[in-house]
């Protein structure tokens, strides 16, 4: 499962396994066994996916690599990628609010009410879309005042569950372990 790479009596691995050094506890002799690494935080995880809205739009079909745990991937995704190894394939669906809808998509915004068109119909609990294509932001409507809005500014798929077909390709360390001195020029 590992990549090894050999440079005389060194080498250098792409750690999609651990090595574990120990004794055998049936022989009593030293033993090397490589374990797969699994999905945890700070691991580098490069997965191909596929997300879409239930039941609708495609949102993504790539293959990507990010840093579990960063903050970078949908909460719900990384759950569900939790102690996953190379190799493994998992679909489901993830809860709007462990998609976009959760705190992370959501800033609460005073907005001047002359900044609303003057036939908007602003009413605590309505909601609509705002900005340009690609850049759409979604308007919850909080309170209501004469000169000001108070909104809440949501993803646009903040209500939407989001199902996903992965395959996870590589769990490694976050960065190359260094290479040996001897390995090294003194011109780098």
């Amino acid at each position: 499962m590992g990549k090894i790479v050999g440079f005389g009596s060194h080498c250098i691995c792409e750690f999609t396994c651990s090595i574990r050094i120990g004794e055998d506890r049936h022989t009593g002799s030293m033993a090397i066994r490589l374990c797969a690494v699994k999905i945890e935080k700070n691991r580098r995880v490069r997965i191909k996916v596929k997300l879409q809205v239930e039941d609708g739009d495609v949102l993504e079909e790539s293959a990507v690599e990010y840093f579990h745990g960063a903050g970078n991937m949908l909460e719900g995704l990384e759950e569900e990628l939790e102690g996953l190894e190379a190799g493994a394939k998992k679909n489901g669906l993830i809860p709007a609010k462990k998609a976009f809808g959760g705190d992370a998509h959501r800033h609460d915004k005073s907005i001047p009410r002359n900044e609303f068109p003057k036939d908007a119909e602003l009413k605590v609990g309505s909601s609509f879309l705002a900005g340009s294509e690609g850049q759409e932001v979604r308007i919850e409507i909080v309170e209501v005042g004469d000169d000001e809005v108070k909104a809440v500014l949501c993803h646009p798929l903040a209500d939407k569950n989001i199902a996903f077909d992965v395959e996870v390709l590589a769990v490694t360390d976050p960065a190359p372990p260094p290479l040996p001195s001897d390995l090294l020029s003194e011109s780098e």
